[in-house]
């Protein structure tokens, strides 16, 4: 995809561990109900899913945070679950409730019927977003790609929406490992499908967001998770438009587990606000660059809060390259704007002594 050259590379750097002049900032569902403009947008659209297939509001959206703040990266806007919804599971956004599906995964039998889906044709909706904001940056800061892992989308599938037991799903994996792995064989290709035609389609970068992982006991993580996360950074188009396509993986909850992680082959691992930064680089080294970890929640607080806690997770990761700072997850919907705009900035200013040679 021929388009500007990039503006600000600053995160596609930090990501591969290269020199940067300050720590690079983006914020996970930085596009989100926090902006009023969103609000409007998705008033205008109708439903949250009419807003993701829209491709020129899902650009809308996409872009509005970048023209409020001076952000490192836009992420494209979709949602983790078109997959499952691809594949016919028949989803829903009910109010207040979250993600509902008509038809979860509960036998065998549906598992195996489940179709393989051609990303360019049942989620060709998504592939016209990436093309269409990719365009509509023209170079302004890269874009990022994203998909759910699959044990986060079988989660769902399982359990028919949100849950906080996961009993059908961790039901499954005890008593009937192979259709578990046979769904999350499934998902695994579905995703490297999925996350391969973002990139043709511009992203250039990719993240996995394995919201769900840090349920589950060490080796279970590692037999029902990671191992599929493994599979599909092995599949991924790494370099594109001769350049790399660095890929994040992030397990929500998954500190413990960050040696295992950074040796899965991806570029960089996410972290949440439960883990120590310095410690987590320790044990990393130099396999992985590290993003995040704010506690969301620290948007609430005054000014001077914010920016003490902006110099703590800076000095925790310390001086050198392969870091962008982020939230340890979303941002919440009620947080003022403003207090993004005065962290975006606070980060930007306080960073530039971390990177000094």
């Amino acid at each position: 995809m021929s388009t500007a050259p990039l503006a600000n590379d600053r995160f596609l750097r930090a990501l591969l561990r290269e020199p940067v002049d300050y720590t690079p900032l983006w914020i996970m569902r930085q596009a989100g109900r926090y902006l009023p403009e969103y609000r409007a947008t998705r008033a205008k659209a109708g439903d949250f899913m009419s807003l993701c297939r829209s491709a020129e509001l899902a650009c809308e959206v996409t872009l509005q945070p970048l023209d409020r703040f001076d952000l490192d990266a836009a992420i494209l806007f979709s949602d983790i679950l078109t997959v499952p919804d691809a594949m016919g599971l028949g989803l829903s956004f009910a109010a207040g409730e979250g993600p509902v599906f008509a038809r979860p995964l509960r036998t065998r039998r549906e598992i195996e019927q489940l179709p393989l889906i051609d990303p360019n044709d049942e989620l060709g909706y998504v592939m016209k977003a990436v093309h269409t904001i990719r365009l509509a940056l023209n170079g302004r800061v890269p874009l990022i790609g994203f998909s759910g892992s699959p044990w986060t989308l079988a989660t769902y599938m399982v359990e028919g929406g949100s849950t906080k037991e996961f009993a059908h799903i961790k039901g499954l994996m005890y008593s009937d490992p192979a259709s578990a792995h046979l769904l999350l064989d499934k998902l695994s290709r579905a995703v490297t499908d999925y996350l391969n035609a973002q990139v043709h389609s511009g992203a250039q970068a990719l993240m996995i967001f394995d919201t769900w992982g840090g349920v589950l006991s060490p080796d279970k993580y590692r037999e029902f998770s990671l191992r599929y996360m493994e599979k599909i950074v092995a599949g991924l188009i790494r370099e594109h438009d001769g350049r790399r396509v660095p890929v994040i993986v992030f397990t929500k909850g998954g500190g413990a587990w960050a040696a295992d992680i950074a040796a899965i082959g991806a570029d960089a691992m996410g972290v949440d606000w439960t883990s120590d930064l310095g410690q987590i680089r320790q044990q990393v080294g130099h396999r992985v660059a590290l993003q995040g970890n704010l506690d969301p929640s620290v948007l609430y607080a005054p000014e001077s809060v914010i920016e003490q806690e902006v110099e703590r997770v800076l000095a925790a990761f310390g001086h050198g390259n392969g870091h962008v700072f982020n939230l340890g997850h979303g941002i919440h919907q009620h947080v003022d704007p403003e207090r993004v705009r005065f962290l975006i900035d606070t980060v930007h200013r306080l960073s530039r002594r971390y990177h000094q040679a």
